[in-house]
Protein backbone atom coordinates (compact mmCIF):
# COMPACT_ATOMS: atom_id res chain seq x y z
CA UNK A 1 0.00 0.00 0.00
CA UNK A 2 3.11 2.53 0.75
CA UNK A 3 4.89 1.38 -2.34
CA UNK A 4 6.08 4.43 -3.86
CA UNK A 5 6.67 3.01 -7.17
CA UNK A 6 2.58 1.45 -6.96
CA UNK A 7 1.11 4.70 -6.81
CA UNK A 8 3.29 6.19 -9.34
CA UNK A 9 2.31 3.71 -11.65
CA UNK A 10 -1.72 3.67 -10.70
CA UNK A 11 -1.56 7.49 -11.01
CA UNK A 12 0.18 7.29 -14.33
CA UNK A 13 -2.31 4.43 -15.91
CA UNK A 14 -4.92 6.77 -14.51
CA UNK A 15 -3.54 9.56 -16.32
CA UNK A 16 -3.24 7.99 -19.59
CA UNK A 17 -7.03 7.26 -18.99
CA UNK A 18 -8.25 10.23 -18.05
CA UNK A 19 -11.89 10.10 -19.79
CA UNK A 20 -12.04 6.57 -18.40
CA UNK A 21 -10.80 6.93 -15.28
CA UNK A 22 -12.82 10.62 -14.92
CA UNK A 23 -16.15 8.40 -16.17
CA UNK A 24 -15.67 5.45 -14.03
CA UNK A 25 -15.51 8.22 -10.75
CA UNK A 26 -18.45 10.06 -11.81
CA UNK A 27 -20.20 7.17 -11.42
CA UNK A 28 -19.12 6.36 -7.43
CA UNK A 29 -19.07 10.42 -7.08
CA UNK A 30 -22.61 10.64 -8.11
CA UNK A 31 -24.02 8.01 -6.04
CA UNK A 32 -22.68 8.99 -3.11
CA UNK A 33 -23.09 12.63 -3.43
CA UNK A 34 -27.17 11.51 -4.18
CA UNK A 35 -27.14 9.51 -0.93
CA UNK A 36 -25.89 11.88 1.07
CA UNK A 37 -28.36 14.92 -0.23
CA UNK A 38 -31.68 12.41 -0.40
CA UNK A 39 -30.78 11.41 3.59
CA UNK A 40 -29.95 14.91 4.32
CA UNK A 41 -33.47 16.15 2.74
CA UNK A 42 -35.31 13.39 4.59
CA UNK A 43 -33.52 14.87 7.60
CA UNK A 44 -34.76 17.91 7.48
CA UNK A 45 -37.84 17.61 6.93
CA UNK A 46 -37.83 15.44 9.87
CA UNK A 47 -36.72 18.08 11.77
CA UNK A 48 -39.09 20.88 10.28
CA UNK A 49 -41.69 18.51 11.05
CA UNK A 50 -41.02 17.89 14.19
CA UNK A 51 -40.43 21.45 14.49
CA UNK A 52 -43.95 22.07 14.70
CA UNK A 53 -44.42 19.80 17.43
CA UNK A 54 -42.27 22.92 19.65
CA UNK A 55 -40.80 21.89 23.13
CA UNK A 56 -44.10 20.44 23.93
CA UNK A 57 -44.05 17.08 25.47
CA UNK A 58 -44.77 13.71 23.11
CA UNK A 59 -46.77 12.08 25.88
CA UNK A 60 -49.48 13.96 25.93
CA UNK A 61 -53.20 14.29 25.78
CA UNK A 62 -54.97 17.47 24.85
CA UNK A 63 -59.12 16.72 26.35
CA UNK A 64 -61.36 19.43 24.16
CA UNK A 65 -65.63 19.43 24.89
CA UNK A 66 -67.50 18.61 21.89
CA UNK A 67 -71.27 17.74 20.96
CA UNK A 68 -72.83 14.28 21.60
CA UNK A 69 -73.80 12.75 18.45
CA UNK A 70 -75.12 9.67 19.50
CA UNK A 71 -78.42 9.33 22.13
CA UNK A 72 -77.57 8.22 25.42
CA UNK A 73 -80.51 7.02 28.24
CA UNK A 74 -82.76 8.96 26.84
CA UNK A 75 -80.83 12.10 26.19
CA UNK A 76 -81.16 13.41 22.53
CA UNK A 77 -77.79 13.92 20.58
CA UNK A 78 -76.60 17.36 19.62
CA UNK A 79 -75.68 18.52 23.34
CA UNK A 80 -72.90 20.53 23.92
CA UNK A 81 -69.90 19.14 26.64
CA UNK A 82 -68.85 21.44 28.80
CA UNK A 83 -65.89 21.24 31.40
CA UNK A 84 -66.21 22.17 34.83
CA UNK A 85 -63.02 22.46 37.44
CA UNK A 86 -64.91 19.45 39.44
CA UNK A 87 -63.75 17.40 36.15
CA UNK A 88 -60.06 18.61 36.82
CA UNK A 89 -60.63 17.32 40.29
CA UNK A 90 -61.62 14.25 38.95
CA UNK A 91 -59.49 13.50 36.32
CA UNK A 92 -57.13 14.20 38.88
CA UNK A 93 -58.04 12.08 41.74
CA UNK A 94 -59.55 8.99 39.48
CA UNK A 95 -57.27 8.22 36.67
CA UNK A 96 -54.44 6.26 37.19
CA UNK A 97 -50.99 7.30 35.29
CA UNK A 98 -51.37 11.16 35.26
CA UNK A 99 -48.30 13.03 35.47
CA UNK A 100 -48.94 16.23 34.73
CA UNK A 101 -52.61 18.04 34.64
CA UNK A 102 -52.85 21.18 32.92
CA UNK A 103 -55.91 23.47 32.07
CA UNK A 104 -56.37 26.37 29.43
CA UNK A 105 -59.20 29.10 28.50
CA UNK A 106 -58.95 31.51 25.97
CA UNK A 107 -60.62 34.96 26.12
CA UNK A 108 -62.96 35.31 23.32
CA UNK A 109 -61.42 37.56 20.49
CA UNK A 110 -58.87 39.19 19.62
CA UNK A 111 -58.57 41.84 22.40
CA UNK A 112 -56.07 44.66 22.55
CA UNK A 113 -53.49 44.54 25.81
CA UNK A 114 -52.46 48.24 25.95
CA UNK A 115 -49.17 49.43 27.78
CA UNK A 116 -48.93 53.10 28.19
CA UNK A 117 -49.10 54.06 24.35
CA UNK A 118 -48.42 51.03 22.61
CA UNK A 119 -50.83 48.26 21.83
CA UNK A 120 -51.53 45.36 19.76
CA UNK A 121 -54.29 42.73 19.42
CA UNK A 122 -53.56 39.75 21.08
CA UNK A 123 -55.01 36.25 22.07
CA UNK A 124 -54.98 36.36 26.11
CA UNK A 125 -55.29 32.76 27.86
CA UNK A 126 -55.69 31.83 31.42
CA UNK A 127 -53.57 28.60 32.49
CA UNK A 128 -51.59 27.00 35.18
CA UNK A 129 -48.12 25.85 35.55
CA UNK A 130 -48.33 22.90 34.25
CA UNK A 131 -49.85 23.97 30.92
CA UNK A 132 -46.15 25.65 30.07
CA UNK A 133 -44.57 22.17 30.40
CA UNK A 134 -46.82 19.87 28.36
CA UNK A 135 -47.66 22.94 25.30
CA UNK A 136 -44.02 23.78 25.03
CA UNK A 137 -43.42 27.22 25.56
CA UNK A 138 -39.90 27.81 27.32
CA UNK A 139 -38.82 30.98 29.33
CA UNK A 140 -36.69 33.72 28.15
CA UNK A 141 -37.03 36.16 30.58
CA UNK A 142 -38.47 36.71 34.22
CA UNK A 143 -40.32 33.60 35.33
CA UNK A 144 -43.48 31.45 34.47
CA UNK A 145 -46.67 30.60 36.41
CA UNK A 146 -47.17 28.96 39.89
CA UNK A 147 -49.28 27.08 41.75
CA UNK A 148 -49.02 30.25 44.26
CA UNK A 149 -50.26 32.76 41.38
CA UNK A 150 -53.22 30.41 40.91
CA UNK A 151 -54.07 29.71 44.29
CA UNK A 152 -53.53 33.49 45.01
CA UNK A 153 -55.70 34.48 42.27
CA UNK A 154 -52.59 36.95 41.21
CA UNK A 155 -53.47 39.63 38.59
CA UNK A 156 -49.66 38.84 36.72
CA UNK A 157 -49.06 37.92 33.26
CA UNK A 158 -46.65 35.96 31.07
CA UNK A 159 -46.27 37.13 27.60
CA UNK A 160 -44.97 36.06 24.24
CA UNK A 161 -41.87 37.05 22.24
CA UNK A 162 -43.68 38.85 19.59
CA UNK A 163 -45.79 40.64 21.95
CA UNK A 164 -42.71 42.09 24.16
CA UNK A 165 -41.32 43.07 20.67
CA UNK A 166 -44.34 44.97 19.81
CA UNK A 167 -45.05 46.64 23.52
CA UNK A 168 -41.41 47.52 23.88
CA UNK A 169 -38.35 48.81 22.98
CA UNK A 170 -35.83 46.01 22.51
CA UNK A 171 -33.29 47.55 25.23
CA UNK A 172 -36.44 47.75 27.70
CA UNK A 173 -37.55 45.40 30.55
CA UNK A 174 -40.93 44.49 30.52
CA UNK A 175 -40.64 42.63 33.99
CA UNK A 176 -42.46 44.53 36.18
CA UNK A 177 -44.43 46.09 33.76
CA UNK A 178 -48.11 46.63 33.61
CA UNK A 179 -50.38 46.49 30.48
CA UNK A 180 -54.40 46.06 30.80
CA UNK A 181 -56.67 44.09 29.45
CA UNK A 182 -60.33 44.96 29.30
CA UNK A 183 -59.65 47.46 31.83
CA UNK A 184 -57.98 45.16 34.42
CA UNK A 185 -54.26 46.01 34.87
CA UNK A 186 -51.65 43.05 35.15
CA UNK A 187 -48.31 42.95 36.02
CA UNK A 188 -45.88 40.91 33.94
CA UNK A 189 -43.49 38.87 35.29
CA UNK A 190 -41.96 36.44 32.33
CA UNK A 191 -41.32 36.52 28.65
CA UNK A 192 -41.51 33.16 26.66
CA UNK A 193 -40.43 32.30 23.56
CA UNK A 194 -41.25 28.88 21.22
CA UNK A 195 -39.57 27.00 18.82
CA UNK A 196 -42.28 26.15 16.39
CA UNK A 197 -41.95 27.11 12.99
CA UNK A 198 -43.97 30.09 12.26
CA UNK A 199 -43.67 31.49 16.50
CA UNK A 200 -47.52 31.68 16.36
CA UNK A 201 -47.18 30.70 20.17
CA UNK A 202 -45.09 33.84 20.87
CA UNK A 203 -48.49 36.19 19.49
CA UNK A 204 -49.91 35.16 23.34
CA UNK A 205 -50.15 36.14 26.94
CA UNK A 206 -51.26 34.03 29.76
CA UNK A 207 -52.53 35.02 33.46
CA UNK A 208 -53.56 32.77 36.40
CA UNK A 209 -56.03 30.54 35.43
CA UNK A 210 -58.07 31.18 38.76
CA UNK A 211 -57.69 34.65 37.57
CA UNK A 212 -58.95 34.26 34.78
CA UNK A 213 -62.07 33.31 35.48
CA UNK A 214 -63.09 35.37 38.02
CA UNK A 215 -61.92 38.60 36.19
CA UNK A 216 -63.39 37.48 32.90
CA UNK A 217 -66.35 35.99 34.09
CA UNK A 218 -65.67 32.50 33.11
CA UNK A 219 -66.34 30.82 36.63
CA UNK A 220 -65.95 27.07 36.83
CA UNK A 221 -65.54 26.91 33.30
CA UNK A 222 -62.81 24.89 31.59
CA UNK A 223 -61.81 24.42 27.41
CA UNK A 224 -59.40 22.57 27.59
CA UNK A 225 -57.06 20.45 29.81
CA UNK A 226 -54.45 18.69 28.98
CA UNK A 227 -52.21 15.91 30.97
CA UNK A 228 -49.53 13.83 30.49
CA UNK A 229 -48.86 10.10 31.36
CA UNK A 230 -46.07 8.69 33.62
CA UNK A 231 -43.33 6.52 32.37
CA UNK A 232 -44.32 3.27 31.10
CA UNK A 233 -47.83 4.33 30.55
CA UNK A 234 -49.23 4.63 26.91
CA UNK A 235 -51.29 7.56 26.53
CA UNK A 236 -53.93 5.65 24.63
CA UNK A 237 -54.37 3.98 28.05
CA UNK A 238 -55.24 7.21 29.62
CA UNK A 239 -57.30 7.91 26.45
CA UNK A 240 -59.75 5.15 27.12
CA UNK A 241 -60.46 5.83 31.01
CA UNK A 242 -60.82 9.31 30.13
CA UNK A 243 -63.64 8.98 28.00
CA UNK A 244 -65.04 6.71 30.52
CA UNK A 245 -64.69 9.07 33.20
CA UNK A 246 -66.45 11.92 31.20
CA UNK A 247 -68.80 10.06 29.84
CA UNK A 248 -70.36 8.60 32.69
CA UNK A 249 -70.04 12.72 34.48
CA UNK A 250 -71.63 14.26 31.31
CA UNK A 251 -73.85 11.63 30.58
CA UNK A 252 -73.39 10.37 27.04
CA UNK A 253 -72.44 7.26 25.71
CA UNK A 254 -68.58 6.14 25.90
CA UNK A 255 -68.06 5.22 22.07
CA UNK A 256 -69.77 8.70 21.04
CA UNK A 257 -66.50 9.94 19.64
CA UNK A 258 -67.61 13.35 18.84
CA UNK A 259 -68.73 14.15 21.89
CA UNK A 260 -65.04 14.50 22.72
CA UNK A 261 -62.30 15.50 20.72
CA UNK A 262 -58.65 14.16 21.77
CA UNK A 263 -55.46 14.98 20.77
CA UNK A 264 -53.30 12.17 21.22
CA UNK A 265 -49.88 13.42 20.83
CA UNK A 266 -48.28 10.13 21.20
CA UNK A 267 -49.97 8.29 18.60
CA UNK A 268 -49.16 11.66 16.29
CA UNK A 269 -45.58 11.22 17.01
CA UNK A 270 -45.66 7.69 15.96
CA UNK A 271 -47.46 8.10 12.86
CA UNK A 272 -44.55 10.66 11.83
CA UNK A 273 -42.00 8.12 13.15
CA UNK A 274 -42.98 5.33 11.10
CA UNK A 275 -43.28 7.68 7.80
CA UNK A 276 -39.94 9.13 8.37
CA UNK A 277 -38.39 5.23 8.98
CA UNK A 278 -40.17 4.33 5.59
CA UNK A 279 -38.32 7.31 3.88
CA UNK A 280 -35.06 6.32 5.08
CA UNK A 281 -35.36 3.26 3.81
CA UNK A 282 -36.34 4.05 0.49
CA UNK A 283 -33.80 6.76 0.27
CA UNK A 284 -31.34 4.10 1.75
CA UNK A 285 -32.46 1.44 -0.99
CA UNK A 286 -32.01 4.07 -4.26
CA UNK A 287 -28.41 5.10 -2.64
CA UNK A 288 -27.28 1.61 -2.33
CA UNK A 289 -28.64 0.97 -5.84
CA UNK A 290 -26.86 4.20 -7.28
CA UNK A 291 -23.58 3.01 -5.52
CA UNK A 292 -24.11 -0.58 -7.04
CA UNK A 293 -24.42 0.70 -9.84
CA UNK A 294 -20.90 2.93 -9.52
CA UNK A 295 -19.08 -0.29 -8.33
CA UNK A 296 -19.99 -2.56 -10.88
CA UNK A 297 -19.15 0.48 -13.42
CA UNK A 298 -15.60 0.17 -11.51
CA UNK A 299 -15.48 -3.13 -11.54
CA UNK A 300 -16.28 -3.34 -15.76
CA UNK A 301 -13.17 -0.59 -16.72
CA UNK A 302 -11.01 -3.58 -14.38
CA UNK A 303 -11.78 -5.68 -16.74
CA UNK A 304 -11.13 -3.61 -19.71
CA UNK A 305 -7.79 -2.64 -18.08
CA UNK A 306 -6.46 -6.00 -17.03
CA UNK A 307 -6.94 -6.44 -21.03
CA UNK A 308 -5.33 -4.16 -21.84
CA UNK A 309 -2.44 -4.75 -19.91
CA UNK A 310 -2.48 -8.58 -20.69
CA UNK A 311 0.84 -8.42 -22.52
CA UNK A 312 2.61 -6.17 -19.27
CA UNK A 313 1.18 -8.88 -16.99
CA UNK A 314 2.83 -11.15 -18.76
CA UNK A 315 6.27 -9.79 -18.78
CA UNK A 316 6.01 -8.91 -14.80
CA UNK A 317 4.67 -12.57 -14.41
CA UNK A 318 7.88 -13.98 -16.33
CA UNK A 319 10.23 -11.77 -14.18
CA UNK A 320 8.93 -13.02 -11.12
CA UNK A 321 6.30 -10.94 -10.17
CA UNK A 322 4.03 -13.03 -7.94
CA UNK A 323 -0.39 -13.69 -8.31
CA UNK A 324 -0.70 -11.72 -5.41
CA UNK A 325 1.52 -8.67 -6.03
CA UNK A 326 -1.39 -8.41 -9.85
CA UNK A 327 -3.55 -8.33 -7.37
CA UNK A 328 -2.67 -5.78 -4.93
CA UNK A 329 -1.97 -3.64 -8.21
CA UNK A 330 -5.63 -3.87 -9.24
CA UNK A 331 -7.04 -3.82 -6.55
CA UNK A 332 -5.42 -1.18 -4.93
CA UNK A 333 -6.20 0.90 -8.33
CA UNK A 334 -9.52 0.32 -7.67
CA UNK A 335 -9.61 1.21 -3.95
CA UNK A 336 -8.13 4.82 -5.41
CA UNK A 337 -10.89 5.20 -7.68
CA UNK A 338 -13.82 4.71 -5.51
CA UNK A 339 -12.41 5.97 -2.32
CA UNK A 340 -11.32 9.13 -4.09
CA UNK A 341 -14.13 9.53 -5.98
CA UNK A 342 -16.52 8.77 -3.34
CA UNK A 343 -15.12 11.23 -0.36
CA UNK A 344 -15.69 13.88 -2.80
CA UNK A 345 -19.02 13.04 -3.31
CA UNK A 346 -19.26 13.07 0.12
CA UNK A 347 -17.59 15.83 0.95
CA UNK A 348 -19.36 17.81 -2.15
CA UNK A 349 -23.00 16.95 -0.35
CA UNK A 350 -22.19 17.69 3.17
CA UNK A 351 -20.92 21.36 1.44
CA UNK A 352 -24.67 21.45 -0.26
CA UNK A 353 -26.63 20.19 2.33
CA UNK A 354 -24.38 23.21 4.94
CA UNK A 355 -24.55 25.65 2.48
CA UNK A 356 -28.25 25.28 2.02
CA UNK A 357 -28.43 25.55 6.18
CA UNK A 358 -26.74 28.52 6.26
CA UNK A 359 -28.60 30.03 3.39
CA UNK A 360 -32.31 29.50 5.45
CA UNK A 361 -30.80 30.71 8.43
CA UNK A 362 -28.96 34.09 7.11
CA UNK A 363 -32.38 34.92 5.01
CA UNK A 364 -34.63 34.52 8.10
CA UNK A 365 -37.16 32.39 5.97
CA UNK A 366 -39.07 29.92 7.60
CA UNK A 367 -39.93 26.80 5.21
CA UNK A 368 -43.06 25.04 5.91
CA UNK A 369 -42.24 21.38 7.63
CA UNK A 370 -38.37 21.60 6.63
CA UNK A 371 -35.63 22.81 8.76
CA UNK A 372 -31.91 22.05 9.14
CA UNK A 373 -30.86 19.77 6.40
CA UNK A 374 -27.99 17.47 7.90
CA UNK A 375 -26.32 14.16 7.66
CA UNK A 376 -25.49 11.51 10.57
CA UNK A 377 -22.00 11.82 11.12
CA UNK A 378 -21.59 7.83 11.88
CA UNK A 379 -23.78 7.25 8.53
CA UNK A 380 -21.34 9.23 6.40
CA UNK A 381 -18.12 7.80 7.78
CA UNK A 382 -20.30 4.76 7.04
CA UNK A 383 -21.05 5.53 3.85
CA UNK A 384 -17.21 6.21 2.91
CA UNK A 385 -15.94 2.85 5.00
CA UNK A 386 -18.77 1.18 2.60
CA UNK A 387 -17.32 2.69 -1.04
CA UNK A 388 -13.77 1.32 -0.12
CA UNK A 389 -14.79 -2.32 0.83
CA UNK A 390 -16.60 -2.06 -2.73
CA UNK A 391 -14.05 -0.46 -4.56
CA UNK A 392 -12.07 -3.81 -3.51
CA UNK A 393 -14.04 -6.13 -4.12
CA UNK A 394 -14.52 -4.25 -7.31
CA UNK A 395 -11.42 -4.72 -8.12
CA UNK A 396 -10.95 -8.44 -6.61
CA UNK A 397 -12.71 -10.70 -9.44
CA UNK A 398 -10.43 -8.52 -12.24
CA UNK A 399 -7.58 -8.56 -10.48
CA UNK A 400 -7.61 -12.88 -9.94
CA UNK A 401 -8.30 -12.76 -13.68
CA UNK A 402 -5.02 -10.97 -14.41
CA UNK A 403 -3.33 -12.78 -11.67
CA UNK A 404 -4.46 -16.70 -13.29
CA UNK A 405 -3.05 -15.51 -16.59
CA UNK A 406 0.01 -17.53 -17.82
CA UNK A 407 3.06 -15.72 -19.43
CA UNK A 408 3.17 -17.27 -22.09
CA UNK A 409 0.05 -16.54 -23.16
CA UNK A 410 -0.50 -13.23 -21.97
CA UNK A 411 3.32 -12.75 -24.24
CA UNK A 412 1.31 -13.91 -27.34
CA UNK A 413 -1.82 -12.07 -26.88
CA UNK A 414 -2.08 -8.58 -28.95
Amino acid sequence: MFDLDKWQEILGTMSRNKLRTGLTAFGVFWGIFMLVLLLGAGKGMENGIFKEFGAGAQNSLFIYGGKTSLPWQGLKPGREIKFTNDDLQALRQRIEGVELLATRNRLSGEYTIVRGTKNGSFPVFGANGEFFTINGEQLKAGRLLSPLDVAERRKIMVIGERVRKVLFKDDENPIGQYVQVKGVFFQIVGVFWTNDNQGRNEERAYVPFSTFQTTFNQYNTVQLIGLTTRAGTPVAELEAQVRQLLASRHQFDPADKQALELNNNEEEVARFNGLFNGIKLFVSVIGVLTLIAGVVGVSNIMLIIVQERTKEIGVRKAIGATPWSIVGMIVQESIVITGLSGYLGLLAGVALLDGLRYAIEQSGAELPYFSRPEVNVSVALGATLLLVVAGAFAGFVPALKAANIKPIDALRAE
